[in-house]
């Protein structure tokens, strides 16, 4: 893993993340996302504000491009899971502090979850899990959120973490989970004082 190829995948991985589905399709549709909502460029705000179809919409494509920033290293590195998850953080840092929208964006949840297929899928199969259960008996979006992120490094420690300590993707858990929960800092606060939307 040389400097050179940390370097690529950063970029290349940010930049895949930096672009905004959220505003792309919020737009083409004549809304701004920003002032609808939340004001959050991301699936569920969309989802709220133009519905099922185009907010699914803007999930998939913000996972795709997790899936896509975490798993073009791998097939051009031989597989190395280290700049697999350097390709992701990137881009869910560039998901979340686009460089096209003045360094705002979405909180990185749909990105993390395309990644997590592309690198440790057994760790996002359990994270669903909590997420879909989480959801269907809160109807709280930002709850389930939370809850996936900090399945996430649990989970990751007992598949990878114990087999073999070096293994980054343990790591990788444990940054997304600190990342996810931040970025829900002003949602956990609603939630705690009973305002948080719900579906």
């Amino acid at each position: 893993m040389s400097a050179v190829s940390i370097l690529i995948v950063t970029l290349v991985g940010y930049v895949i993340g930096a672009i905004s589905f959220a505003v792309i399709i919020a737009r083409s549709q004549g809304v701004d996302i920003f002032t609808v909502g939340s004001g959050n460029p991301g699936a569920t705000n969309v989802k709220r504000a133009l519905g099922k179809k185009w907010g699914n919409l803007t999930f998939a494509l913000d996972a795709l491009k997790g899936f896509v920033a975490a798993g073009w290293p791998l097939l051009a590195y031989g597989g190395d899971d280290r700049l697999a998850v350097i390709g992701l953080i990137a881009a869910i840092l560039g998901h979340s502090f686009s460089i096209f929208l003045k360094f705002r964006g979405g909180k990185g949840v749909a990105t993390a979850i395309g990644g997590l297929l592309a690198l440790m899928w057994p760790v996002l199969l359990i994270g669903l899990a909590f997420w879909l259960v989480t959801f269907y008996t809160s109807k709280v979006v930002a709850l389930a959120s939370v809850l996936f992120a900090l399945s996430l490094p649990v989970s990751a420690y007992f598949l990878y973490f114990r087999p073999d300590p070096r293994d980054p993707r343990f790591y990788l858990g444990i940054v997304l989970a600190i990342f996810i929960v931040v970025r829900h800092r002003s949602n956990i606060v609603r939630m705690f004082s009973g305002k948080e939307n719900r579906f």
